[in-house]
């Protein structure tokens, strides 16, 4: 591993001159960018559709709420009156990703020889529109959402019904995230990227129907608490459900401010004057089984993965010549962060296994496993540093992440990146972003990575969010 952090750091010093170029180019386009744009206002990320906009960003107070439940960005009031209102939004995304490698070939964690076929694409990555407001009283809301990658050609609707008793309980059912990692609880879209770390897309669940809870137990702390039918339900079929409830839950505790910027999103873009502090822990249990298209797996609809990359339910992936047919997933992560006058720091900490294995061979004969494979103990982290360059126009930022796995192959990554903000809101953005990646531990066509890689991923994307 030390020669590989040697030959990463020899990478970003032979590259520093196209990085720093790239931040200047970055700059220069934002001095001319704010001259064009200067008509159009910071709009109301707060999180509620009738939350006045405050320019001092200290005396704001946002919601700090979880993915599929937050107002996305102020979008089109389209009426509100005493009985109903009615919100649109929308957020899409396109870019560019250039995989390079040395390699067309790399080892999984049997030592099997497999082919590695790098990407080099544009695409329009993802597009979304939110249908949102209250019905009869603003204590019953719900949520419709229109999502679509083209990548994997999905379409999807869904969305939820919330009843909110008073600010201590607040119940929901619908689609819903498994409150495994902080990415689904909130910050989506403002990631650091256009996109979640490896070790967060490699571990993470997915989102659920079911029913949840979320609430205040006192000032500055938060709980959510679910109970859906999978780990992942998106592109599923009923019939193919494991017929046993996913568990999750999560604590948030804001010590110091009492939120942590719009939906709790990356970096500081907002300047808190006091300092902002976070502190969560995430638990997620669930039985999961074969449930996609057991004929051909797709990487896209399955969440477990192993440390290598490859589907824990593919016939082979786990061990040759088995199929698992069943396993137990559980999850437990620890978030810190942090956020003062520009500067921003997030960490998390992982720890899954996979448990309680059921397996058979080519026959379909039930076999059992031996130890120690009867249990796989993945542990990862995730460390992202960001820095307002110049105050709601250009963010930099540094990236790594990492898994200490069974197999001991200990996947990581390393990497920077720049954000700039051409309306100087966190409505629309480009980015700029070179990562340095070892063993890629994630993969499928839905984000930036590729199981296996060894190499560097260069991406260009841009998003918006109305």
């Amino acid at each position: 591993m030390a020669l590989d952090r040697f030959k990463m750091q020899i990478f970003l010093i032979e590259h520093a001159k196209e990085i720093l170029s790239s931040i200047a180019l970055i700059f220069i386009l934002n001095l001319y960018s704010s001259t064009v744009y200067a008509q159009f206002n910071d709009p109301d990320t707060s999180g509620t559709l009738t939350s006045p906009v405050v320019s001092d960003p200290s005396l704001t107070v946002y919601e700090n709420t979880a993915a599929g439940e937050f107002t996305p960005g102020k979008g089109f009031l389209m009426v509100k009156n005493d009985f109903a209102s009615l919100n649109i939004s929308l957020y899409a995304s396109a870019r560019w990703v250039n995989q390079l490698s040395k390699d067309t070939v790399w080892q999984d964690h049997q030592n099997r020889t497999l082919e590695f076929d790098g990407r080099n694409d544009i695409y329009w990555q993802r597009a979304m529109i939110w249908f949102t407001g209250y019905l009869t009283s603003p204590k019953l809301t719900y949520m419709a959402t229109v999502w679509t990658v083209t990548t994997t050609q999905q379409t999807l609707v869904y969305g939820n019904i919330k009843y909110s008793f008073n600010k201590h309980f607040t119940l929901g059912i619908g689609i819903m995230p498994n409150a495994c990692i902080r990415s689904l609880q909130g910050p989506f879209p403002f990631f650091s990227s256009t996109d979640r770390t490896m070790a967060e897309d490699a571990l993470r669940g997915g989102f659920t129907n079911g029913v949840f809870l979320v609430g205040e137990v006192f000032p500055k702390l938060r709980y959510t608490v679910g109970l859906g039918n999978n780990l992942s339900i998106l592109g599923v079929k009923a019939a193919n459900l494991t017929r046993r409830f996913s568990k999750s839950g999560a604590l948030t505790w804001m010590p110091t401010t009492g939120e942590f910027g719009p939906r709790g999103g990356n970096g500081d873009f907002e300047h808190h004057e006091k300092l902002a502090t976070r502190f969560g822990i995430s638990y997620c249990h669930s039985r999961e089984n074969r449930f996609n298209n057991t004929g051909t797996p797709a990487p896209d609809n399955t969440q477990v993965r192993m440390s290598d990359g490859l589907l824990f339910f593919e016939t082979n992936a786990f061990i040759q010549g088995l199929t698992v047919e069943e396993a137990t997933f559980n999850q437990t992560s620890i978030d810190l962060g942090m956020k003062y006058k520009g500067f921003a720091l997030h960490t998390e900490f992982y720890y899954r296994t996979l448990s309680d294995i059921n397996a058979v061979d080519a026959n379909f004969q039930p076999v059992a496993i031996p130890e120690p494979n009867d249990v796989i103990t993945d542990k990862g982290y995730t460390i992202q540093a960001l820095y307002m360059l110049v105050p709601k126009k250009v963010c930099i930022y540094g990236v790594h992440s990492m898994l200490i796995d069974e197999f001991e192959r200990n996947p990581y990554e390393f990497g920077v990146g720049a954000n700039l903000y051409l309306t100087k809101s966190r409505s629309w953005r480009i980015n700029l972003q070179a990562m340095q990646i070892h063993k890629g531990a994630a993969g499928g066509t839905f984000g930036l990575y590729t199981a296996g890689q060894t190499g560097t991923t260069l991406t260009i994307g841009t998003d918006i969010l109305l």
